[in-house]
């Protein structure tokens, strides 16, 4: 009997935001939280978690030697495109062979907790071809007309925030870039253009996304509270 292939899962992390939102001088990679840079804190979570074989950085062209520098040994860095499907596209292009699961996720959530991410994978290697991670909408929700006027309040109960990473196999995932689809704002929604679905788990609030100068703030705390948690089993914290 032949041995069974094992199923590697590599993660690309978009690094290539330009920080203009916080207000910031540098791209937002390199923006610092608790003394460290976005970049770091996500390359991390990645890194070091044992679901993860390889990972992969997409950097802004004028900055891949310092991302280089602050991703570390055995992370490729490669510059992105001047769309975000455009850089998942270069970080797909660097993969090496092995990798049959693709994770995607943005450095703008550098916190995403280890259960997460074991969880897409976990999802993927049962069968799944999609995966994403969803947290509950808390605040009332209304949709808003052409006019500004307010329409009936939307039912919550049916929505969900997307979260990353993102999930996919690595097969899927490639056709979806190369049949792209007009007005896609992730990667699941061109991989849903091809008439795949989309399994979602649960995600976090740590996972939230780094934008204005309130999430900074919210940031130094989970970062904080990340730092004080106790260690991962091996001695990896």
């Amino acid at each position: 009997m032949a041995a069974a292939v094992p199923v590697t899962a590599a993660a690309i992390l978009v690094a290539a935001g330009s920080g203009q939102r916080l207000g910031a001088d540098v791209p937002k990679a390199f923006v610092r939280v608790a003394g460290h840079t976005l970049l770091e804190h996500a390359v991390r979570r990645f890194a070091g978690h044992p679901d993860v074989d390889s990972v992969v950085v997409v950097a802004p062209r004028a900055e891949l030697a310092r991302a280089a520098e602050l991703a570390g040994p055995g992370v490729v860095v490669v510059s992105g495109g001047a769309t975000r499907q455009d850089s998942v596209a270069c970080g797909l292009a660097a993969l090496e062979d092995d990798p049959s699961l693709v994770l995607v996720s943005d450095v703008a959530r550098p916190f995403v907790p280890d259960a997460v991410i074991a969880a897409v994978v976990a999802a993927l290697r049962e069968g799944a071809v999609a995966v994403v991670p969803v947290v509950p909408i808390h605040d009332t929700v209304r949709a808003r007309g052409e006019s500004g006027a307010l329409g009936p309040v939307v039912d919550r109960s049916t929505l969900v925030a997307v979260q990353t990473p993102q999930g996919f196999r690595r097969d899927v995932l490639a056709a979806a870039h190369a049949a792209g689809a007009p007005g896609a704002t992730d990667d699941a929604m061109l991989v849903e253009a091809l008439g795949h679905p989309v399994d979602p788990v649960t995600g976090a609030d740590e996972s939230f996304k780094i934008t204005t100068r309130l999430d900074l703030a919210r940031a130094e705390t989970v970062a904080l509270l990340s730092s004080a948690s106790p260690a991962r089993p091996g001695g990896t914290p």
